[in-house]
């Protein structure tokens, strides 16, 4: 019996997990997402062409991998039908290769109504949600009230699909939020539809038999592990478990089934939306490297807050993931700069520590740095590890031996060509 491995994010998000995805899936027979929904966007770069995706699994555009929609995802059928009409266009034969999972949660209209109003009553308290009715589907699924994709074959879904925007209308009436539905809810129906024309199974069945008969799966995790519901930075936090865990309640799979898990982080840190965030560069610094990495969220579009990499934070999500090896992304980014940060400590209420704590708040913590010697130099052309500069390499030694975790794909440009194995 094969072993499933996973790949997550070990920041807050936006790691590059995609590409990743996309340059690793001709080793897998099955790419499975786990949780998450269209709050995520995972950019591939090939021949020429940039593409995000939301929902779907990114080995979508391999011709020999098969991907499946997890019980842990929560599906909205407009943005997942989008994504599907998008990919038929650039011949893609997306029914034959993407399998959904009866157990994945649904997301109506008002899910997304009630995530604005919920934010809109926050004000400057606000999470910085991505509006797209991920909270409050989860809150349905925990709450025992959610809609699920096997529901839309039941004679009596509409009755439970009204039965549930009822309950909502009365949340939104508590918010004095003003919404109108018929906005939304032809188009949700007639996804509803083409979804039904898809291949709806029982995902745990599924993958277990796959690798009962040898079959190679890889578990894709969606934002970080820093934004993880139980061990991120609470309440600035998504709503699922995307810490390796969650692909065993995300997708039905065994802990003793699970292999490898990869583990990716940008080469620097980023931040998308509220939250604390110690080694943040809120300067000419910080901007520099907005601007050089296009830190914008693929979602959103928002400016992502960027800062020096925090080494207490990475060896965290190491650890609460088991990760065996680790990818860095974006080194190309940190060629301008002659000499780079890297925080190793904090200062914790005056005690120095080298381990994330329960509050990062900035009342308490102020990381400490050692500076590191830049590489100075242009690497998106490099294609093998025996051209990488010296002081590319010590820096990623330097890790290695920070974090204890050895670092074996090391990338220099978004195309999945820009890609070192070492």
């Amino acid at each position: 019996m094969s072993k499933s491995d996973v790949l997550l994010g070990l920041q807050w998000g936006d790691e590059g997990k995609g590409k990743i995805v996309d340059v690793l899936t001709p080793d897998y027979d099955i790419i499975a997402r786990f949780q998450g929904g269209p709050n995520a966007g995972h950019t591939l770069e090939f021949n020429g062409i940039k593409h995000v995706l939301h929902t779907i699994p990114s080995g979508i555009f391999h011709p020999t991998a098969l991907n499946i929609v997890g019980n842990g995802v929560v599906i909205d059928p407009i943005i997942f039908k989008k994504e599907i009409d998008a990919l038929v266009k650039m011949g893609v034969d997306v029914k034959a290769k993407l399998l959904i999972s009866k157990r994945a949660h649904l997301i109506l209209p008002t899910h997304r109504l009630l995530d604005a109003a919920s934010e809109a009553s926050k004000g400057k308290n606000k999470i910085g949600s991505t509006l797209k009715g991920i909270g409050p589907t989860y809150m349905d699924k925990t709450g025992r009230n959610g809609l699920r994709i096997g529901d839309i074959e039941r004679h009596d879904f509409k009755e439970k699909y009204d039965a549930l925007v009822e309950k909502h209308k009365q949340l939104l009436s508590f918010h004095n939020y003003e919404y109108n539905l018929l906005e939304f809810e032809p188009a949700w129906f007639e996804s509803i539809e083409m979804i039904k024309q898809m291949q709806l199974i029982e995902s745990e069945h599924y993958l277990n038999t796959a690798m009962a008969s040898g079959k190679k799966v890889l578990a894709e995790g969606a934002q970080g592990s820093l934004l993880d519901i139980d061990f991120g930075s609470y309440p600035f936090v998504t709503s699922s478990n995307t810490v390796c865990s969650g692909a065993c309640s995300g997708l039905g799979i065994p802990p003793n089934k699970i292999g490898r898990v990869i583990g990716i982080f940008k080469a620097y840190c980023t931040r998308v939306g509220s939250g604390p965030f110690p080694t943040e560069l809120e300067d000419e610094v910080g901007e520099k490297i907005r601007q050089i990495g296009r830190e914008f969220g693929s979602t959103t579009g928002r400016p992502r807050r960027t800062g020096w990499l925090d080494i207490p934070a990475l060896k965290y999500a190491i650890m609460i993931n088991g990760v065996t090896e680790l990818m860095m992304m974006k080194a190309d980014v940190l060629s301008d700069f002659d000499t780079l940060k890297v925080c190793t400590h904090y200062n914790y209420n005056g005690k120095v520590i080298d381990y994330l704590p329960y509050d990062i708040d900035p009342k308490y913590v102020t990381p400490i740095y050692e500076e590191v010697k830049g590489w100075g130099c242009d690497l998106t052309q490099l294609t093998e590890k025996e051209q990488m500069p010296k002081e590319l390499l010590s820096y990623v030694k330097y890790i290695e031996n920070a974090v204890k975790t050895p670092i074996t794909i090391v990338s220099i440009g978004p195309d999945r060509k820009q890609t070192i194995k070492r």
